[in-house]
């Protein structure tokens, strides 16, 4: 049951991400998914690591947008770079 709710969580958040995150994101809904779950991968690690979050305690909702979007931020300049 819990990796179905991160699936829906996770494409809630991408969702969100994507609307915050100016410029045109042509993604799915599959990719969506896949970026609101990377992104509170990225919140979930950034918060351990400054010692927000316990080792094991899920990022919150606003830092996983905010993960989200760095996750955007940073595949937006990856792909300014190939062109």
């Amino acid at each position: 049951m819990s990796f179905i709710i991160m699936i829906i969580v996770g494409f809630i958040v991408g969702l969100i991400a994507r609307a915050v995150m100016p410029g045109d994101q042509n993604m799915g809904i599959i990719m969506t998914t896949i970026l609101g779950i990377v992104g509170a991968v990225v919140a979930g690690f950034l918060g351990q690591t400054m010692g927000w979050y316990a080792e094991g305690e899920p990022a919150g909702w606003i830092a996983s947008v905010v993960g989200a979007i760095i996750v955007l931020f940073v595949v937006g300049m990856i792909a300014k770079k190939r062109t």
